[in-house]
């Protein structure tokens, strides 16, 4: 952490800012994880240790209820999973995974000590908890929090205050972070780092923060790598520069992502894309023309995209994928004459029918639509931006199964090129990237000297491999930097 150091200003409180220069893609720094949990949803599917996704886990032959990939892993975990271990046992069922984050935390202090850790820049019993600004709602929940919290603590272990408790739960609720599978597709689990909290908020920040599961597959461990979050600049970094990143997707109206601040964070941005709304006419342009729509036809069509966006939603989550698709295309319909090519609303419904289209293998009409998608992306998003890095990733793909060999391999040249600087070279995203650039390139060269052998070569290879299945749509994948409590 000698590359940053901490300051503190009378607007923002508390922040980091830059020692030395850092160039676009650098890391920071990087953090392992305080303590960290994976979703009730996903404990049977996820490890519990590296958080990464596997057909296989081992279960624990004591609790019944945490997995992992192997012995490596359980071993790994040993020192964190001890405590819960024969909590879960006592307590009959683990509980939610609010009190598992919060009980990991309370052990590691029981450890520890409440005070600063080795690397760390600020201490659990320093972070705020914002507990104060809590609504009627937020209290009840957290009265909630920590009634079942005690019922599961044991009593053999150090018995903290009520008020204690509480800022425990009241800084998992601002600044519990995301935690991805190792392709980055899908949000896994929560986990607390607290020099990443002392990062501040900004729309268009200099900085991202990406989730690194680590490796543990050398043969020898002195070669494994741990799971980590990574503070990486997104462009030219100058020494005493405030270190920035977004708390949530830009892809919202400053008046929006403000409200979106205020009610999650409990601050008011002050950023110059807020305050002086940029990019907000992008966000909300309609056609232009003499056919220009009426302000009474562009509400019309923004509520019934909402309304749509809603159905989706629950047709999403019941795995009903054919309906998802008909209210797309009914919503485009609508949208078509009246929003402009990078209105967040038609965004949104290209975004989604492009990806549920893709995971059916209709992917011709899919690379139709992730094509707009992207477009629309490339002019609002920064251009290092993970979100549309992901997104060119996936239009490219798609463009790579519809046939479209020219504009899949240019998609995923530009995929790279932004995943490099989000992701950095050995990130598992990045080096599959890397394997889809380097094919759609060969085929490339194939295509441009002989484009009827190169489909005739594609269909035998395509006949003789089993058809490779989209990604299932996923309704956990968040956007969103830290994880808020629903």
């Amino acid at each position: 952490m000698e590359t940053v150091e901490v300051f503190t200003s009378e607007d923002k409180g508390r922040g980091l800012k830059a020692v030395k220069e850092f160039l676009s893609g650098e890391v920071i720094f990087a953090e392992p994880a305080y303590a960290a949990v994976v979703f009730d949803s996903l404990t049977h599917l996820i490890c519990h240790t590296c958080f990464k996704r596997q057909e296989k886990l081992h279960r624990c032959g004591q609790c019944k209820f945490a997995h992992y990939c192997d012995r490596t892993c359980q071993r790994g975990a040993w020192l964190n999973h001890k405590n819960e271990c024969s909590a879960i046992k006592r307590h009959g069922k683990a509980p939610n995974e609010n009190i598992r984050l919060a009980a990991r935390i309370m052990w590691r202090i029981e450890r520890e000590g409440g005070g600063l850790t080795e690397g760390s820049l600020v201490s659990i019993d320093d972070l705020q908890n914002h507990v104060e600004n809590f609504g009627e709602e937020e209290k009840k929940e957290l009265r909630a929090d920590v009634e079942s919290f005690i019922e599961f603590w044991p009593p053999q272990s150090q018995q903290f205050g009520m008020q204690y408790i509480s800022h425990i739960f009241g800084v998992i609720n601002c600044n519990g972070f995301t935690l991805s599978d190792q392709r980055g597709l899908q949000a896994v689990g929560v986990g607390v780092f607290p020099n990443l909290c002392l990062v501040n908020h900004h729309c268009w920040p200099n900085c991202t923060v990406i989730f690194n599961n680590g490796n543990h597959e050398a043969v020898r461990s002195m070669f494994h790598t741990q799971m980590r979050i990574e503070l990486r600049a997104l462009g030219k970094i100058s020494p005493g520069e405030e270190l920035t990143v977004s708390y949530i997707d830009f892809l919202n109206v400053s008046e929006d992502r403000r409200k979106q601040l205020k009610k999650q964070y409990y601050f008011d941005c002050t950023c110059e894309h807020c305050q002086k709304k940029i990019k907000d006419d992008l966000m909300l342009a309609v056609k232009e023309g003499e056919h220009k729509p009426s302000q009474d036809m562009v509400k019309e069509v923004i509520q019934f995209s909402k309304d749509t966006l809603e159905k989706i939603n629950k047709a999403r989550s019941e795995g009903v994928y054919h309906e998802v698709v008909k209210l797309c295309r009914e919503c485009l319909k609508k949208q078509e004459p009246v929003l402009g090519d990078t209105n967040i609303y038609l965004l949104r419904i290209l975004s989604i029918v492009s990806e549920v289209l893709s995971y059916l293998q209709m992917f011709e009409e899919a690379a139709d639509h992730a094509k707009r998608m992207v477009d629309g992306y490339t002019k609002i998003y920064h251009p290092n931006n993970a979100q549309l890095g992901m997104a060119m990733m996936r239009a490219g793909v798609t463009h790579w199964h519809a046939g479209f060999i020219e504009a899949g391999h240019g998609m995923i040249c530009k995929a790279y090129a932004i995943l490099l600087v989000t992701h950095g070279p050995t990130h598992p995203i990045t080096k599959d990237l890397e394997v889809m650039r380097v094919q759609t390139e060969m085929e490339l060269r194939m295509f441009q000297q002989n484009e009827f052998m190169y489909y005739k070569m594609r269909e035998a290879a395509l006949q003789n491999q089993k058809i490779q299945v989209m990604p299932e749509p996923s309704a956990e994948a968040s956007q969103d930097l830290f994880v808020k409590k629903q």
